[in-house]
């Protein structure tokens, strides 16, 4: 069963979910022939503020 994590730095519509979720799940099926309903997929939706890079807050 695949279990893919997103984490992403801010906010994502429900419909760029939705294509984000289409996208990977397809992939899956078709590169790991997983079939589409063993995937999972969950989105975690970080403040801009609790993200660094280069030593540097967003």
């Amino acid at each position: 069963m695949p279990y893919v994590n997103i984490r992403i730095a801010g906010t994502l519509s429900r419909e760029q979910k939705t294509r984000i979720a289409a996208e990977i799940t397809d992939t899956l099926e078709r590169i790991a022939q997983k079939p589409k309903s063993y995937t999972y997929i969950a989105f975690d939706e970080l403040p801009d503020e609790n993200w660094a890079i280069a030593g540097h807050n967003q």
